[in-house]
């Protein structure tokens, strides 16, 4: 049978709070997979049919202008970056404890901080270019971007491994195996969806033969179309009766799945809330295991909420913004209010070489996941956490944060 749609939700699985540095280097342990809390989630009738404003933006209005949405690295920003990467190696302390005051950065740090409200309260995306991450290695490259991700946000674990530098590469996995592989880890299309976090960035290190490039789309330009054209769709995705799969990265004691809503309304009653969504496609598709046969716990996706997937992809798709993501190139997301995609890719085949002889080496991003607290300018959620330094994320009991410098 499956749950109430009033019940409370679940208290944290762990404390968020005084735990050993010695583990956790930055002083902070994600909080995790949460379902909302219920009574915070507001019905269809409370949501506009019109959102307008600074998170709204039509594909039109940047196609042509890259300058809008793109800003490459001076040499002099560079310099600094790379002086504060090598310095935070020579202190010999873990990538797992870097922060914004270990990482100095006197000149960059104004513009980042503009960036930054700009991605949570604006268009929520920009393209950094000439990182030269060819020069500077896998080892500097991950201290120079874990640095720059620590002026938009603490950084939360990505997989039950506690990754929390991660990398999108083909392990060559089965993403037909939907319940157990994560499709970042395969070189299979990604449907659009938001991340768990706050945030999401990638640093190109590596690009593929073929495919594997990027699609954006304002999530509340989405949600103004779905409206007009198909608002059913809208009031399927705000009904929280989907279920989302955590592919068995599970704490003792919780629930291998979670059950939550699409779209939400900041948790603001008294302001202007603003709306956002959350959504991974795979990880509601994946659930053939426990709603069907005679151990059946959750329902199947209803044929209602198919026919939403499906329109809501078809409206992404429609309404999207393309870019390809060059080696050095950083795309910097917000989760809340933009949607992405990958398309399909091949890899260079081994013994490929470049035009200059040397090897070629398969897709290879380095991803971050980074929170950014209500209490920081982060969006009002509906989740307990909310408060939380790192929200959201994925921890699994105790295991402590690692950066592998490659994919494992």
């Amino acid at each position: 049978m499956a749950p109430a749609l009033t019940e409370a939700a679940p208290e944290p699985t762990h404390k968020l709070s005084g735990f050993s540095k010695n583990v956790f280097p930055d002083g902070h342990k994600t909080s995790g997979q949460h379902p909302p809390v219920y009574s915070r989630l507001r019905p269809y009738s409370d949501f506009p049919k019109q959102i307008d404003g600074p998170t709204v933006w039509q594909a039109e209005d940047y196609r042509e202008h890259p300058e809008r949405w793109t800003h490459v690295f001076s040499d002099e920003e560079i310099a600094e970056l790379g002086k504060a990467a090598d310095d935070f190696l020579a202190s010999g302390t873990p990538l797992t404890g870097i922060t914004k005051a270990l990482f100095p950065l006197p000149k960059l740090a104004s513009f980042f901080n503009t960036v930054r409200n700009e991605i949570l309260n604006g268009k929520g995306f920009i393209l950094f270019k000439g990182v030269p991450v060819e020069d500077w290695g896998l080892k500097k490259s991950a201290a120079a971007y874990m640095g720059f991700g620590s002026y938009f946000g603490y950084f939360t674990s990505q997989n039950g491994k506690g990754h929390v530098l991660g990398h999108v590469k083909d392990l060559g996995e089965d993403p037909t195996q939907k319940d157990k592989v994560r499709i970042y880890r395969t070189n299979a299309k990604q449907y659009f969806h938001t991340d768990g976090s706050d945030l999401v960035g990638l640093l190109c290190l590596a690009k593929a033969l073929e495919g594997g490039e990027s699609d954006i789309v304002s999530t509340q330009h989405v949600f103004n179309t779905l409206q007009r054209e198909h608002p059913d769709v809208v009031e399927t995705l705000i009904t929280p009766d989907w279920y989302f799969d955590r592919k068995g990265e599970v704490s003792d004691g919780a629930d291998p799945w979670y059950r939550s809503a699409v779209f939400f309304l900041e948790n603001d009653p008294n302001g202007s809330p603003r709306v956002w969504a959350r959504l991974d496609p795979n990880n509601v598709t994946s659930l053939a295991r426990f709603n069907s046969g005679p151990d059946a716990r959750i329902p199947p996706l209803s044929d209602k909420q198919k026919h939403a997937l499906q329109t809501l992809e078809e409206t992404c798709s429609r309404l999207a913004l393309h870019m390809i993501l060059d080696p050095g190139d950083i795309q910097l997301l917000a989760n809340t209010h933009v949607f992405h995609a990958r398309t399909a890719y091949k890899d260079y085949p081994p013994g490929s070489v470049d035009d200059k002889g040397r090897p070629r080496v398969r897709r290879h991003l380095m991803r971050l996941w980074l929170a950014t607290p209500e209490s920081e300018g982060g969006w009002k959620l509906v989740y307990h956490d909310t408060n939380e330094k790192k929200r959201g994320g994925i921890q699994v009991n105790d295991v402590a944060p690692v950066c592998p410098i490659d994919a494992e």
